[in-house]
């Protein structure tokens, strides 16, 4: 089912057994691995897995969403973007990543203005994004869609600090 579309992209729901090949793949690309961690998933079946528990902890906002996204022209998954919902946090978090081959190309911000225009339809009043502070083309993309650095904090289980940056989604801009 496609949640947004976009002049390039299509954003689809994830379903896990038909998107898990694919999210093998993202999941132990290089830039993932470095910017998100490893998620030691190794196997379709791990990755079929690791996409059911997290559609559980999306569910719990009615803002929260993860899809995966697609290349319109060629039909195929190129990457994966959405709305968290972390218990660290008290409003969900915009998160993305693609194929090495497919960054910089624009994708990630052309993909994540729907989700913002979502947050927004479901009267949040702020949404965050999470980088850490070597990923500049995160921070750039955050801070294109209107972000604006908030703190450094470490999410439990995560021995590596992150930066938090925010957006207040009533004001202008």
């Amino acid at each position: 089912m496609i949640f947004a579309e976009t002049e390039r992209l299509e954003l689809r729901e994830i379903d896990p057994v038909v998107h898990a090949p694919f999210f093998l793949e993202l999941l132990n690309s290089p830039g993932f691995i470095k910017y998100v961690g490893d998620r030691n998933v190794r196997t379709v079946e791990q990755a079929e897995q690791y996409l059911k528990d997290r559609a559980k902890k999306i569910t719990d906002h009615p803002a929260g969403g993860a899809y995966i996204v697609y290349l319109k022209e060629r039909n195929i998954p190129i990457g994966n973007c959405g709305l968290f919902i972390r218990k660290e946090l008290e409003v969900p978090d915009i998160g993305f990543s693609f194929l090495p081959e497919f960054e910089g190309k624009g994708y990630a911000y052309e993909a994540c203005i729907p989700l913002m225009n979502h947050a927004k339809a479901h009267n949040l009043q702020r949404v965050n994004g999470i980088a850490v502070e070597y990923n500049h083309r995160s921070i750039r993309l955050l801070e294109k869609l209107g972000l604006t650095f908030e703190k450094r904090f470490f999410m439990e289980g995560d021995p590596e600090e992150l930066m938090l940056y925010s957006k207040d989604l009533n004001s202008p801009g």
